[in-house]
């Protein structure tokens, strides 16, 4: 067959390589949706735990987000 054995044996990694892509790619809009459903309370209090915003701030910020 020549060189056509090269070829033939390129072409199953090549599909293992598509399917690792895949659930790569659906693993990562896994995450991109956990990261947006946080409510703006839960941010504002990460910041807070984190150390990002003082106490004033977040009280103020907590108090703006209610209103």
């Amino acid at each position: 067959m020549g060189g056509w054995g090269f070829f033939m044996m390129l072409i199953p990694l090549l599909l293992i390589g598509l399917i690792i892509y895949a659930l790569y790619q659906l693993g990562s809009s896994k995450r991109s949706d956990e990261v947006s459903s946080k409510t703006p309370e839960d941010i504002l209090a990460e910041r807070f735990a984190k150390g990002e915003i003082s106490e004033e701030e977040y009280n103020r910020m907590k108090a703006t987000l209610k209103k």
